[in-house]
């Protein structure tokens, strides 16, 4: 049976096969059990008090019942529950170290289309549960459960200052003001809709708006971080110095520069990881990327000093490695930013925050900024119906290692298996597109023609 939890909580379609109604009950009640009779437990019950999480969802329509169940499950369970309504997944994770709760869950499916959901956990101090003790909430599920009565039965309230707090926190991060600074945001018709227009105005840039009008089921729907076209427009249109674009949670920030060109996740890193050493803050002269971040980006950083740790993809993993050594910045191309020294997790309206700050600190234009990595081409190839369990092939490993050592240093190859279905992944970088397109449909006919399903 698969894992019910993938690389960032459990998803799925929303009312379908996964996540219903009765999962997200249960899923409560089991991470109720798990994540307050371990090693808090003696601190929460001498605090002469019951457990607290902070709830909060993203406006996907679906969000309404599935927040519903996973506070009746947490209540249920002698749970106290504050439920801060429709805001960003960072600012979940933020307030529940803001508040010293015990956990955080979050419903969301970030930058999936409407009809998808999903829930996903923090534990104390608003970080990513580990997978072990994920394993642990779904062994639990339908077994393990906490049955008060009376005054141990759990309260839920309204989080009323949860936005406010989340605000104040992202403008205590700033050294600079913005003004004059002319920002487009797109809120993705997301969780960012109300927090990163007016954080923004709070900063002192003129700001323009658009997918800010969540109606529950157009979140992602043309726009955000998935779809850059109308930003990319927008910025043209009103001489805008810079794009920022969330997805539906606001967990990941790209951006366009006022050409409308469109600045990822790891130019950015680039642009930050350089403005962090220039400033003495990024913690030993070190960088965390995934190993599908550009090739472009670990020539940039070794010409300015900067060290590459490379994790598996996923922030979660990103953030381990960068606990685990003590860095202050690293993330994912796909736009998610983390900075240790202010978040527990990716913060899209942080990493926009951040980005428009070093415009305003040095005066160069985002494209400038941009211009200290050059992005060499990058061609991926999904393979379907294949068997990605058997990829160490000696007919595919050897026609990697022959196109590696072509490539040299001007590129390099990465086959990954998708974690949820019969798929590889065929990525190739080479300093010429058309080089980069023919290696990966090479090596993906070979996957093809090895590992075909019968």
């Amino acid at each position: 049976m698969p894992r019910l939890f993938g690389t960032d909580g459990v998803r799925g379609l929303a009312n379908g096969d996964v996540i219903t109604a009765d999962l997200a009950l249960g899923l409560a009640q089991a991470a109720a059990y798990v994540l307050t009779q371990g090693r808090h437990a003696d601190q929460v019950r001498g605090e002469g008090r019951r457990p607290r999480a902070v709830l909060a969802r993203d406006p996907r329509v679906s969000g309404e019942f599935i927040s519903a169940a996973v506070a009746a499950g947490l209540a249920s369970s002698g749970i106290d529950v504050l439920d801060a309504g429709v805001i960003p997944t960072p600012a979940a994770a933020f307030l529940v170290a803001d508040i010293d709760a015990d956990f955080g869950v979050m419903v969301s499916a970030s930058h999936n289309p409407a009809p998808d959901n999903g829930i996903k956990f923090f534990a104390i101090g608003g970080v990513k549960l580990p997978d072990e003790v994920e394993d642990r909430i779904e062994a639990a599920m339908g077994r393990q459960k906490l049955a008060p009565t009376g005054a141990g039965v759990g309260r839920i309230r309204r989080f009323s200052d949860a936005e406010d707090r989340y605000l104040l926190h992202l403008l205590g991060t700033l050294d600079v003001r913005l003004d004059g600074l002319k920002v487009v945001i797109d809120a993705a018709h997301g969780a960012a809709a109300g927090v990163s227009p007016q954080v923004f105005t709070d900063a002192g840039a003129q700001v323009t708006v658009i997918g800010a009008d969540p109606d529950g089921l157009n979140i992602n729907d043309g726009v955000g971080s998935t779809h850059l076209e109308k930003l990319q427009a927008t910025v043209r249109l009103t001489g805008a110095d810079l794009g920022i674009a969330h997805d539906g949670d606001a967990d990941r920030c790209l951006a366009v520069d006022a050409d409308g060109n469109v600045i990822d996740g790891d130019q950015i890193m680039a642009i930050l990881a350089i403005s962090l050493k220039r400033r003495g803050h990024l913690a030993h002269d070190t960088l965390a990327v995934t190993t599908m971040s550009n090739l472009g980006l670990r020539v940039a950083m070794a010409e300015h000093g900067i060290d590459i740790v490379q994790t598996a993809v996923g922030d979660r993993y990103v953030l381990e490695a960068m606990g685990e050594r003590g860095l202050s910045l690293g993330g994912e191309q796909s736009g998610h930013i983390i900075f240790s020294e202010h978040a527990t997790t990716g913060d899209g309206i942080l990493t926009g925050l951040q980005l428009a700050a070093e415009m305003a600190r040095t005066g160069k234009s985002l494209a400038e900024l941009a211009s200290v990595m050059t992005v060499y081409p990058q061609v991926l190839v999904n393979v379907r119906g294949v068997d990605h369990h058997a990829l160490h092939d000696d007919a595919i490993a050897e026609a990697v290692r022959r196109h590696e050592a072509a490539l040299g240093e001007d590129g390099r190859v990465l086959l990954r298996p998708s974690g949820t279905e019969p798929l590889v992944r065929v990525m190739v970088e080479a300093r010429e597109h058309d080089e980069a397109q023919r290696i990966a449909d090479e090596l993906a006919g070979i996957v093809r023609e090895r590992l075909a399903l019968p």
